[in-house]
């Protein structure tokens, strides 16, 4: 009898746990997806103005989200890349009696002063955003990249990680620069209270930035993460 129990047990046990994770999805949406949620009437409700670069949908145990990353498409330049002044970012909670708006992400390039210009675009780098339950939660752990490009690209520009854990918000700051002591790294201390697997996955986001020649952090800088520095410099 207590082995029939054990077996029922564990097959109860193993069922709820394919349970949660068959329901923890994301994806990213097509243009025609993106347009039947994104609707115009919707778009003109919520104040989503800027053109659309990429829409994403996911789903964990609290519900269903869509995610729209909004850019101002402003100009173009002589290399013919779009120049962006300004972006924004939504995530709505959907279920099946009403759409509720659980944050927003407003940024913008540093203002030209005196003629002189600062950065010349923002944009989202969705080579490194992410919607992924990374600490086996049940939850989806949205990651949202972006950065600029300042007078010499990526060498003088800034790069942002914005992670929302549980609903709230956590942010890394920070300022690339060629020269030591112009390279800044700002942490938000909220980002030592997150879990250990959570602070590890995005230190390897930061790694591969480097890798990639996105970002110049101070040097050893996953050491004084380790030390919960918040403000990282050389």
């Amino acid at each position: 009898m207590k082995k029939l129990f054990a077996l029922l047990f564990f097959g109860l046990f193993i069922g709820r746990a394919n349970a949660q994770t068959d329901s923890i999805s994301s994806k990213i949406l097509t243009k025609a997806e993106t347009e039947e949620f994104f609707t115009t009437a919707f778009k003109k409700k919520y104040l989503i103005n800027f053109p659309i670069f990429r829409a994403y949908a996911y789903t964990d145990k609290s519900g269903k989200y869509y995610v729209a990353l909004t850019e101002s498409a402003d100009t173009v330049n002589k290399q013919k890349d779009t120049v962006n002044y300004t972006i924004k970012a939504f995530n709505f909670k959907v279920d099946k009696t009403a759409t509720l708006k659980k944050w927003e992400i407003n940024d913008f390039r540093t203002p030209n002063v005196k003629g002189e210009e600062k950065e010349e675009s923002i944009w989202f780098w969705t080579k490194y955003c992410e919607f992924n339950d990374i600490d086996n939660d049940g939850l989806i752990d949205p990651i949202i990249i972006y950065g600029t490009f300042g007078t010499e690209g990526y060498t003088d520009g800034r790069a942002k990680i914005i992670l929302y854990y549980k609903g709230q918000k956590t942010a890394i700051r920070h300022q690339n620069s060629a020269l030591d002591p112009s390279r800044k790294t700002q942490v938000d201390l909220t980002f030592y209270s997150l879990p250990a697997k959570i602070q590890d996955h995005v230190k390897e986001l930061m790694n591969k930035m480097v890798t990639n020649k996105h970002a110049i952090f101070p040097t050893d800088y996953t050491g004084k993460m380790e030390k919960k520095v918040t403000q990282i410099g050389n």
